[in-house]
């Protein structure tokens, strides 16, 4: 059972291009750049793992970069911060923060109020 998920793991996780994040699941999904309204470091059983926020509500949780006790990934916070910089880098200049009816996000309030402020 290990060998078969070492194996499915080099297959998911996320493809940056210029305008989409192509998302390698078990079936891939591309976001728009210009679609995306936040992207979050989570906790979702006992490990820590990237979800993408879309303009109609929509979270996509990321199957890579995870990081957790029994899969330690000592890069996870770089691979967060490369993936969150490019998307504020590429989401262009028409991009505006739509606020997410119902939206719940954990941690403290942001200072300047906007829920999708990068954390970082």
């Amino acid at each position: 059972m290990l060998l078969v998920l070492l194996i499915l793991g080099q297959y998911f996780g996320v493809t940056l291009t210029e305008s989409t994040a192509v998302v390698h699941s078990l079936r891939l999904r591309t976001i728009q750049w210009s679609n995306v309204q936040a992207i979050r470091v989570e906790r979702f059983r006992g490990a820590q793992i990237v979800v993408i926020y879309e303009a109609g509500g929509r979270r996509t949780r990321l199957r890579a970069p995870i990081t957790g006790f029994l899969c330690r990934d000592h890069e996870f916070g770089e691979k967060f911060r490369a993936i969150d910089r490019w998307w504020l880098d590429h989401r262009g200049p028409d991009w505006t923060p739509v606020l997410l009816p119902g939206a719940q996000w954990g941690g403290p309030p942001v200072p300047d109020g906007n829920p999708f402020t990068s954390p970082t």
